[in-house]
């Protein structure tokens, strides 16, 4: 049996692949996302991605950051070889809307926000409310293990050398 911090520092290159692979199907094939929730009206690149690209004893991180920043240097530092290590989203189903950030390494899920929920007027609605912030954790939780499943399943699949691996070859260069 592995080493927990052996096997977290073997392992958590899946993590960058992930958030890649995430970011090629938001723009590329968006109705794959709809096998991990069939009600999904959106899944944005939010304000913040970061990529990280290291070279032998070097490493250089970029981040772009803001409302209105274009990914271009994102998709050139991917060209240079980078990996993206983390990525702000903003997902919406139906009327509700999360925002939150993911980082690779461990696919930590931070700067969460959630969508609105009803007014507390009264100690009696105090559990409603309650009961209701849990399900909409549990929305966003459920959302993002799928995806995760999904990405893992296509990644031991012979698909992914065959197929997928290539096209975000292509995305990437294009």
């Amino acid at each position: 049996m592995l080493d927990v911090s052996v096997a977290y520092n073997r392992y958590k290159f899946l993590g960058y692949e992930f958030l890649t692979w995430l970011w090629f199907t938001i723009e590329n094939d968006f109705d794959l996302l709809r096998k991990s929730d069939n009600q999904i009206v959106s899944l944005e690149i939010g304000n913040r991605i970061a990529l990280e690209n290291r070279r032998n004893d070097a490493k250089e991180t970029i981040t772009i950051k803001g409302d209105d920043a274009g990914l271009e240097e994102g998709l050139l530092a991917l060209k240079k070889g980078a990996q993206v290590t983390e990525m702000n989203l903003a997902y919406k189903t139906g009327e509700l809307e999360w925002f939150f950030t993911i980082k690779g390494e461990n696919l930590n899920l931070s700067n969460l926000k959630l969508p609105a929920t009803g007014p507390v007027e009264n100690k009696d609605d105090i559990e409603g409310a309650l009961i209701e912030k849990a399900y909409l954790y549990e929305m966003l939780f459920g959302f993002t293990d799928r995806l995760f499943t999904d990405f893992i399943t296509l990644r031991v699949s012979d698909e992914w050398k065959k197929q997928v691996s290539i096209q975000i070859k292509r995305w990437i260069l294009r």
